[in-house]
């Protein structure tokens, strides 16, 4: 398997009902993706992420979404994100 590079990092999102209706959903999944793409590049080459909103999520705004996210990721990576 020498030379073989692996894929980028990718993210998938799990936005239920919980959440809130179709429209709240759209808009925290959008938020969602667009704070992810940001952060993409602190993951590992190949990483497979899933972001799952939970039932708040439709109340945050912006600011607290990324410093939710920020945490998450923080955990994930053992304290090196962002």
């Amino acid at each position: 398997m020498t030379g073989e590079t692996l894929p980028p990092p990718r993210a998938g999102f799990v936005v239920s009902k919980a959440v809130g209706g179709a429209v709240v959903r759209t808009a925290v999944k959008r938020k969602l993706r667009h704070l992810v793409r940001d952060r993409l590049a602190l993951l590992p080459p190949g990483s497979l992420v899933v972001v799952r909103a939970l039932p708040g999520s439709g109340d945050a705004d912006h600011a607290q979404l990324a410093r939710d996210l920020d945490a998450a990721l923080e955990r994930l990576l053992g304290g090196g994100a962002r």
